[in-house]
């Protein structure tokens, strides 16, 4: 078998692959593996990718030829990859190419160029009732209103289907971009943006129309909506993930597109009008007043003669819109995210109903362009207090992890970190109110939590945008879809267990680019040697994958003494009269005198807030 030591991959039997982080080639291979791999760990020398045919079948929906990717395996190994392997590679990867689905006047057909695989489709049982016999030697009849259902099981049986039946054109609407904004700026698509409307628009034709595009947050996934709908040229329903979520589309669409207002509605818990533009949020359309009832809401799909359905932050798609997008596989379906990861492992539903990934950028690769800021993360380290050990050793599994996320050491910490950055605007985002309580009475900051009305919501985003409020504590509700151009700091408190798509929503909250060029700064507060510590390590998977590494340090090295003592509150209103804009310094400001409490510290906190630590330590 072949050695060549100088290369940073290894391919194993199981599929997994191993990567040297220390490679000299490390991001080139990153890149290239990551379009066909999916991350499983990133430990700090060696990151664990597997191969799976749902990576293999988005690549292949993707544009990626087959022989690219064993063209990365034998470029970048460092041996000879089993045969069984490649083999396995080629046989998944050509299963995207055996099934279509196509359209013969009134009739779906799905066809295959291997007559004995129809033939065993038609044995199985749950697929009967789908499929409606033979036409021929070389195709099967669909039954039209199981089109979704017959693609959503056969996916489970491990057969993806190329949908080329097309779609219902809708009702025309006739709009286009505004080529100067109703805000007086100059308005073009970046090249990026055209690039990802186009490649899910196929021209008009049955290879597009429907599908995923995954953009990182702040790249203009909104925009890319629109451009979509202004080439289907018809009536478009959005869905999305809040109330405040909707009103920023319809903003979007006022702001930059041809639409009057009398076009376009917004069906909600608030509002209930329905226009050539629709847009909606997941909650109402996924209520019902309990169990036993009926989704009402539902109908809201079949309303118009919808032309182009935007499923806004796909990965958050309930399962009753999951089952009403079985049924309307005649309509044009965009999904948009800033990651494909889901937590209920739902990614084949995804790819079934709404559509394969059609574009997918590298977050760095924006990021060199200029497109989204430039972020450093950090993974801060906690310890418990005494009695906090005591407490989380005697808790069962579910307490320790809130134990953990909860230790008194994250809000002193906190509190330095918003000191170390006067005058920039800093989201503190957290998962359990408690603790956000604490924090926002201790920073005298406003709060924003599911309980807080829209309203008040909408004036706090606004009052940050502005300016006026310089530190909000969040909770969820903040992770998806909230537009803060000015957010140049995010402090994570604690998250929802092990989540990767959060950990990276989180971060997008700061990564739309900042007038002045200022870096964005993540910071991720971590229990050491707790739950929250293994959960950490699986948030950081996606990210890792996309090129960012976490500078670790000690919470000692950000206040002197924090592990051994219980938790500081802060002794004057400075950090309250910072959090609401009273006083609030400039940038130009930053480097002032340190204060008595703050002098002496172990680690100078403009070199940290600049990356000039000199630390080492990078997961």
């Amino acid at each position: 078998m072949a050695y060549r030591p100088e290369n940073p991959l290894m391919i194993q039997s199981d599929m997994s692959v191993l990567l040297e982080v220390n490679h000299p080639d490390y991001a080139v291979v990153r890149d290239a593996l990551s379009a066909f791999a999916e991350l499983e760990k990133s430990p700090d020398h060696i990151h664990t990718y597997r191969i799976t045919p749902l990576s293999l079948w988005n690549a292949a929906s993707a544009g990626m030829e087959l022989e690219r990717i064993m063209a990365v395996i034998e470029r970048y190994s460092k041996f000879d990859t089993a045969p069984n392997v490649l083999r396995e590679i080629e046989d998944v990867y050509r299963k995207f190419e055996l099934l279509q689905l196509e359209r013969e006047g009134d009739e779906l057909l799905l066809s295959s160029s291997d007559p004995s695989l129809l033939q065993e489709l038609l044995r199985y049982s749950s697929l009967q009732s789908l499929l409606l016999g033979r036409a021929g030697t070389g195709a099967v009849r669909v039954a039209p209103q199981q089109r979704g259902a017959m693609k959503r099981e056969l996916m489970k049986l491990g057969y993806p289907v190329r949908d080329l039946a097309g779609y219902t054109a809708g009702t025309p609407l006739a709009l286009d971009f505004r080529q100067t904004t109703l805000g007086g700026r100059a308005f073009v698509l970046r090249d990026y943006q055209r690039q990802a409307a186009d490649s899910f628009y196929a021209e008009g034709s049955a290879y597009g129309g429907s599908g995923v595009l995954a953009l990182p947050c702040g790249a203009g996934k909104t925009v890319i909506g629109m451009a979509a709908a202004i080439s289907v040229q018809a009536e478009v329903l959005v869905l999305t993930s809040s109330v405040t979520a909707a009103r920023q589309w319809i903003g979007e669409f006022l702001d930059k597109t041809t639409l009057a207002p009398e076009q376009i509605g917004e069906y909600s818990g608030d509002a209930k009008v329905i226009r050539p533009v629709t847009v909606a949020t997941y909650q109402i359309v996924s209520h019902r007043k309990d169990r036993e009832d009926e989704f009402a809401h539902l109908a809201l799909f079949g309303e118009r003669d919808w032309g182009l359905i935007i499923y806004d932050e796909v990965h958050l798609l309930p399962a009753p819109v999951f089952r009403i997008t079985a049924d309307i596989q005649a309509r044009r379906r965009l999904g948009l995210t800033a990651t494909l990861v889901r937590e209920d492992g739902l990614e084949a539903d995804v790819f079934a109903l709404i559509g394969p990934k059609k574009y997918d950028v590298p977050w760095k690769e924006l990021e060199r362009a200029g497109w989204i800021a430039t972020a450093l993360c950090t993974e801060v380290r906690v310890r418990l207090s005494g009695a906090e050990r005591m407490t989380y050793a005697e808790a069962d599994a579910r307490a320790q992890a809130r134990i953990a996320s909860e230790a008194s050491a994250k809000l002193t910490v906190a509190l330095e970190l918003v000191r170390a950055h006067p005058g920039e605007g800093v989201l503190v985002i957290g998962q359990y109110l408690d603790q956000l309580e604490r924090v926002a009475a201790a920073l005298q900051a406003p709060i924003i939590t599911g309980k807080t009305p829209t309203r008040e919501r909408d004036a706090l985003y606004a009052s940050f945008r502005e300016g006026q409020v310089r530190v909000l504590v969040v909770s969820k509700v903040a992770n998806f879809a909230i537009d803060l151009p000015d957010a140049s700091v995010a402090i994570q408190l604690s998250g929802q267990f092990g989540s990767r798509q959060e950990e990276a929503q989180r971060l997008g909250r700061i990564l739309r680019p900042k007038a002045d060029g200022v870096q964005a700064r993540f910071y991720s507060l971590v229990t050491r040697d707790t739950k929250d510590q293994q959960f950490a390590l699986n948030r950081q998977r996606f990210l890792t994958e996309q090129g960012y590494q976490y500078t670790i340090v000690d919470a000692d090295e950000i206040v002197p003494g924090v592990s051994e003592t219980e938790p500081l509150l802060p002794q004057s209103q400075g950090a309250g009269e910072r959090a609401h804009g009273q006083n609030a310094p400039s940038r130009s400001d930053r480097k002032t005198a340190p204060s008595a409490a703050t002098a002496g510290k172990v680690l100078d906190m403009e070199a940290f807030r600049s990356g000039r630590t000199g630390r080492s330590d990078l997961r």
